[in-house]
């Protein structure tokens, strides 16, 4: 089962408490390596604003602008064990404004924490069509999610 580790701030107006979120995010993760048929071994999901997402976009990815998500893959190092390691900066500042009526902030939260650990496992975004099939495998996951919780 992989390791997730929060860090920074859970704004209060998410209804979500960190050990719920870690949760949430073990079952995206559980789902994500079983899609890509291997071990997350462990996730680092760091929750930030606009002005620090923007930061990790330059800094990652070359592109300026704050984002939803960004993903950040790592191999493993000398000694830990094979699977798939990384970073998810998920911006919470974001999914508070983008949340409207019934499609609440900590769904919002959530796709984009189901969004990275699709892209942890492999998964791509570059064209429409692999868009729309990684957007209805999350939206699945958290339906499936909402079932169980």
């Amino acid at each position: 089962m992989a390791q997730i580790i929060i860090d920074g701030a859970l704004p209060k107006a998410f209804n979500l408490t960190r050990k719920e979120l870690k949760e949430y995010a073990k079952y995206f993760a559980e789902r994500s390596a079983r899609r890509g048929g291997f071990l997350m071994q462990q996730v680092t999901i760091i929750l930030q604003d606009d002005e620090l997402s923007n930061q990790a976009h330059i800094a990652i990815m070359d592109v300026e602008g704050a984002t939803d998500v960004i993903t950040q893959p790592y191999d493993p190092m000398p000694g830990e064990a094979d699977g798939v390691y990384g970073e998810l900066y998920v911006n919470c500042e974001r999914a508070l404004q983008r949340s409207k009526g019934a499609w609440t902030a900590e769904k919002e939260l959530l796709l984009y924490i189901a969004h990275g650990m699709d892209h942890l496992s492999g998964a791509d975004d570059s064209n429409l069509s692999d868009a729309m099939r990684m957007r209805r495998r999350e939206l699945k996951w958290i339906r499936d999610l909402e079932r169980n919780i």
